[in-house]
């Protein structure tokens, strides 16, 4: 039940404001003055505060001035019989959700405190999900190894240069890429990764610049291209060493002109992207072959970045191992298992020739297969080596 307090000095307001909101079933409290108002809130979690401007005291607007300089953080709605547009736009411009003048119209009334309470459900559903997103992104490991890529990431990020992340697969290039554009002045735009392996060669070019319509068979209608979609923010180009000659001579365009074409169409188009870019292939051997353009690497790889694999950073899987079942536990709504010492020491023996997504997976078939306390014997069991 969302619970509402209403701050105002007439009695009668906040008794007609009290019946008509518990009707609709909102568990309401009272406060008389906006001193009172503001320690209910410090010491209270409430959802939504009705509060009035002109009160003894402390009036509305330092009430909501303070409230929103504290943890706790509702809603407001502010009402008052001596309301103006310019008190309106003050209030709103200080954070309140809205205006509403005296007496208040009921419909409106009810109806903007749904909207204000939706409204709190999907920032407290959005800082979760906030949270979530950044403890899954999140580097773990204290090796040297893993502490080089950190301290690269953290000159880098701040920049627009571009990075080529090189690594074996399952390392986590993606994850290092993630952290740069979290980590850059670019971090509020689009975030736009491309698996370049995953698309045909035939399909790649419209992928990445978009098409018109009537361009070929299926293009039913215009599209935009990862380049656009990314404007502003940062494309990964993941696998790059897979792209197709023709795509990567567009690539190279777009990086020199930040300029590019639809696929059927003529018109220039500004984008402004930064480009991460990753390959498990040596690039220098692949242009070698006269697979990649050495002209495009160049142009990708003004920072190197080198993922470690697994086996070269080994002391860092007991941090790894800790995080992995957390994350599992909290996945799958279970207590968090333990695991002996003993089994983290023969995890530590292993190759681990798929890195860490394969130290992932084998955790969660421990979790799930496992006894209460992951032992050696449970690895004996469920574990490929």
């Amino acid at each position: 039940m969302p619970k509402i307090l209403i701050i105002d000095d007439e009695k009668v307001i906040r008794s007609t404001l009290k019946e008509i909101l518990e009707y609709e079933k909102y568990e309401i409290f009272e406060a008389e003055d906006g001193e009172k108002g503001l320690e209910m809130i410090k010491n209270e979690d409430f959802d939504l505060v009705l509060c009035d401007i002109k009160m003894p005291k402390m009036d509305g607007m330092e009430v909501l001035t303070k409230a929103s300089e504290l943890s706790k953080q509702p809603q407001f709605i502010m009402i008052s019989a001596h309301g103006s547009i310019e008190t309106a736009v003050e209030a709103t411009k200080k954070g309140a959700f809205d205006f509403i003048p005296k007496p208040p119209d009921l419909n409106r009334l009810l109806l903007t405190v749904r909207n204000a309470l939706d409204k709190k459900d999907l920032v407290q559903e959005t800082k979760v999900l906030k949270k979530k997103l950044s403890k899954k992104l999140d580097m773990v490991g204290e090796s040297k190894a893993i502490s080089i890529v950190k301290e690269t990431i953290e000159k880098v990020a701040p920049t627009d240069a571009r990075v080529l992340i090189t690594g074996p697969n399952g390392t986590g290039k993606e994850l290092v890429s993630h952290w740069i554009h979290q980590k850059s002045n670019r971090e509020k735009a689009p975030f736009i990764a491309v698996n370049c392996a995953a698309i045909p060669a035939e399909l790649i070019e419209s992928e990445l610049f978009g098409h018109e319509k009537g361009s070929f068979t299926s293009a039913v209608k215009q599209r935009q291209g990862k380049f656009e979609q990314a404007n502003g923010g940062t494309l990964f180009l993941d696998e790059i060493g897979d792209m197709s000659l023709s795509a990567q001579a567009k690539v190279l365009r777009a990086l020199q002109e930040h300029k590019i074409t639809r696929v059927g169409g003529d018109k220039d188009i500004k984008v402004d992207v930064r480009v991460l870019a990753a390959t498990n292939k040596n690039l220098k051997h692949e242009i070698a072959e006269g697979n990649f353009r050495e002209d495009l690497y160049h142009r990708i790889s003004v920072i190197l970045i080198q993922v470690p694999s697994l086996k070269d950073r080994s002391e860092d899987i007991p941090l790894l191992v800790d995080k992995f079942l957390g994350d599992i536990a909290g996945e799958y709504g279970t207590a968090k298992k333990e695991i002996d010492k003993a089994a983290i020491q023969k995890l530590q023996e292993f190759p681990w020739t798929g890195n860490i997504r394969e130290l992932r997976n084998v955790i969660e078939r421990l979790v799930i297969l496992g006894g209460k306390s992951i032992s050696t014997e449970d690895i004996k069991k469920y574990a490929d080596y």
